[in-house]
Protein backbone atom coordinates (compact mmCIF):
# COMPACT_ATOMS: atom_id res chain seq x y z
CA UNK A 1 0.00 0.00 0.00
CA UNK A 2 1.04 3.53 -1.26
CA UNK A 3 1.54 6.70 1.07
CA UNK A 4 2.00 9.78 0.63
CA UNK A 5 4.27 12.79 2.26
CA UNK A 6 1.74 13.72 4.80
CA UNK A 7 1.27 10.07 5.59
CA UNK A 8 -1.87 9.95 4.23
CA UNK A 9 -3.00 6.41 2.12
CA UNK A 10 -3.03 6.88 -1.26
CA UNK A 11 -5.87 4.16 -1.67
CA UNK A 12 -8.20 6.02 1.31
CA UNK A 13 -7.65 9.30 -0.81
CA UNK A 14 -8.91 7.23 -4.24
CA UNK A 15 -11.79 6.34 -2.20
CA UNK A 16 -12.72 9.75 -0.80
CA UNK A 17 -12.43 11.44 -3.98
CA UNK A 18 -14.90 8.28 -5.56
CA UNK A 19 -17.41 9.83 -2.65
CA UNK A 20 -17.25 13.21 -3.24
CA UNK A 21 -17.54 12.94 -6.88
CA UNK A 22 -20.64 10.45 -6.29
CA UNK A 23 -21.98 13.38 -3.74
CA UNK A 24 -21.73 16.14 -6.31
CA UNK A 25 -22.74 13.66 -9.57
CA UNK A 26 -26.16 13.81 -7.60
CA UNK A 27 -26.38 17.21 -6.34
CA UNK A 28 -26.45 18.59 -10.12
CA UNK A 29 -28.17 15.38 -11.22
CA UNK A 30 -30.83 16.71 -14.19
CA UNK A 31 -33.10 14.04 -12.05
CA UNK A 32 -35.09 15.20 -8.73
CA UNK A 33 -33.94 14.04 -4.90
CA UNK A 34 -37.18 11.54 -4.91
CA UNK A 35 -35.66 9.95 -8.59
CA UNK A 36 -32.09 10.05 -7.54
CA UNK A 37 -33.15 8.23 -3.96
CA UNK A 38 -35.51 5.78 -6.03
CA UNK A 39 -32.27 4.81 -8.23
CA UNK A 40 -30.21 4.56 -6.23
CA UNK A 41 -32.48 2.22 -3.26
CA UNK A 42 -33.02 0.15 -6.86
CA UNK A 43 -28.94 -0.05 -7.48
CA UNK A 44 -28.64 -0.92 -3.36
CA UNK A 45 -31.43 -3.77 -3.50
CA UNK A 46 -30.27 -4.99 -6.95
CA UNK A 47 -26.44 -5.35 -5.60
CA UNK A 48 -27.90 -7.17 -2.29
CA UNK A 49 -29.42 -9.38 -4.09
CA UNK A 50 -26.43 -10.30 -6.23
CA UNK A 51 -24.62 -10.32 -3.21
CA UNK A 52 -27.10 -12.88 -1.13
CA UNK A 53 -26.69 -14.98 -4.29
CA UNK A 54 -22.84 -14.89 -4.23
CA UNK A 55 -22.72 -15.75 -0.94
CA UNK A 56 -25.36 -18.79 -1.23
CA UNK A 57 -23.70 -20.24 -3.68
CA UNK A 58 -19.84 -20.20 -2.38
CA UNK A 59 -21.45 -21.19 0.64
CA UNK A 60 -23.16 -24.27 -0.77
CA UNK A 61 -20.02 -24.86 -3.13
CA UNK A 62 -18.04 -24.93 0.51
CA UNK A 63 -19.87 -27.46 1.52
CA UNK A 64 -19.86 -29.44 -1.04
CA UNK A 65 -16.24 -29.48 -1.60
CA UNK A 66 -15.95 -30.08 2.38
CA UNK A 67 -18.27 -32.68 2.29
CA UNK A 68 -16.38 -34.23 -0.85
CA UNK A 69 -12.70 -33.83 0.92
CA UNK A 70 -14.48 -35.50 4.28
CA UNK A 71 -15.52 -38.77 2.33
CA UNK A 72 -12.41 -38.86 -0.02
CA UNK A 73 -10.40 -39.09 3.01
CA UNK A 74 -12.39 -41.37 5.08
CA UNK A 75 -12.89 -43.83 1.96
CA UNK A 76 -8.97 -43.87 1.37
CA UNK A 77 -8.17 -44.15 5.18
CA UNK A 78 -10.57 -47.22 5.23
CA UNK A 79 -8.81 -48.19 2.25
CA UNK A 80 -5.06 -48.14 3.71
CA UNK A 81 -6.46 -49.78 7.05
CA UNK A 82 -7.95 -52.72 5.32
CA UNK A 83 -4.39 -52.34 3.10
CA UNK A 84 -2.45 -53.04 6.55
CA UNK A 85 -5.29 -55.58 8.27
CA UNK A 86 -3.88 -57.54 5.00
CA UNK A 87 -0.52 -57.05 5.21
CA UNK A 88 -0.91 -58.24 9.01
CA UNK A 89 -3.00 -61.47 8.06
CA UNK A 90 -0.13 -62.43 5.04
CA UNK A 91 2.64 -61.71 7.42
CA UNK A 92 1.34 -64.02 10.43
CA UNK A 93 0.54 -66.82 8.02
CA UNK A 94 4.35 -66.38 6.50
CA UNK A 95 5.44 -66.42 9.88
CA UNK A 96 3.18 -69.46 11.15
CA UNK A 97 3.88 -71.42 8.02
CA UNK A 98 7.61 -70.90 8.36
CA UNK A 99 7.05 -72.07 12.24
CA UNK A 100 5.11 -74.80 11.39
CA UNK A 101 8.06 -76.12 8.87
CA UNK A 102 10.49 -75.38 10.93
CA UNK A 103 8.84 -77.33 14.00
CA UNK A 104 8.61 -80.61 11.58
CA UNK A 105 12.59 -80.24 10.85
CA UNK A 106 13.34 -79.49 14.55
CA UNK A 107 11.25 -82.60 15.87
CA UNK A 108 13.84 -84.54 13.25
CA UNK A 109 16.59 -83.80 15.05
CA UNK A 110 15.19 -83.11 18.53
CA UNK A 111 18.14 -84.50 20.71
CA UNK A 112 20.94 -82.28 18.62
CA UNK A 113 19.31 -79.19 18.38
CA UNK A 114 16.86 -78.43 21.01
CA UNK A 115 19.03 -75.46 22.17
CA UNK A 116 18.67 -74.08 18.68
CA UNK A 117 15.15 -74.49 18.25
CA UNK A 118 14.51 -72.57 21.32
CA UNK A 119 16.43 -69.63 19.89
CA UNK A 120 14.89 -69.75 16.59
CA UNK A 121 11.33 -69.37 18.39
CA UNK A 122 12.11 -66.69 20.28
CA UNK A 123 13.62 -64.73 17.46
CA UNK A 124 10.59 -65.72 15.32
CA UNK A 125 8.48 -64.37 18.31
CA UNK A 126 10.71 -60.87 18.04
CA UNK A 127 10.36 -60.60 14.45
CA UNK A 128 6.16 -61.08 15.14
CA UNK A 129 5.78 -58.87 17.57
CA UNK A 130 8.31 -56.07 15.74
CA UNK A 131 6.36 -56.45 12.56
CA UNK A 132 3.18 -55.92 14.52
CA UNK A 133 4.52 -53.19 16.30
CA UNK A 134 5.40 -51.14 13.08
CA UNK A 135 2.15 -52.53 11.31
CA UNK A 136 0.02 -50.72 14.46
CA UNK A 137 2.55 -48.07 14.30
CA UNK A 138 2.23 -46.76 10.48
CA UNK A 139 -2.04 -47.35 11.43
CA UNK A 140 -1.95 -45.21 14.04
CA UNK A 141 0.58 -42.59 12.15
CA UNK A 142 -1.86 -42.74 8.65
CA UNK A 143 -5.02 -42.44 11.00
CA UNK A 144 -3.67 -39.59 12.65
CA UNK A 145 -3.12 -37.72 8.66
CA UNK A 146 -6.64 -38.41 7.98
CA UNK A 147 -7.54 -36.63 11.25
CA UNK A 148 -5.19 -33.78 10.21
CA UNK A 149 -6.76 -33.87 6.99
CA UNK A 150 -10.15 -34.02 8.20
CA UNK A 151 -9.43 -31.12 10.46
CA UNK A 152 -8.07 -29.16 7.70
CA UNK A 153 -10.88 -29.59 4.93
CA UNK A 154 -13.20 -28.70 8.14
CA UNK A 155 -10.95 -25.76 9.13
CA UNK A 156 -11.11 -24.52 5.96
CA UNK A 157 -15.15 -24.70 5.49
CA UNK A 158 -15.26 -22.82 8.81
CA UNK A 159 -13.49 -19.72 7.55
CA UNK A 160 -15.24 -19.78 4.44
Amino acid sequence: MGYDRNGGSVIGAFLLGGVIGAVLGLLFSPRSGRENREMIADAAQRYMDEGKDLYETGRTRVSEVYESGRDVASEKAEELRLKIDSARDRLKEQVGHTSESAREKVSDFVPVAKEKVVHAGESAKKGIDTAQGKAAGALDSLGEKAKKAADTVEEAATES
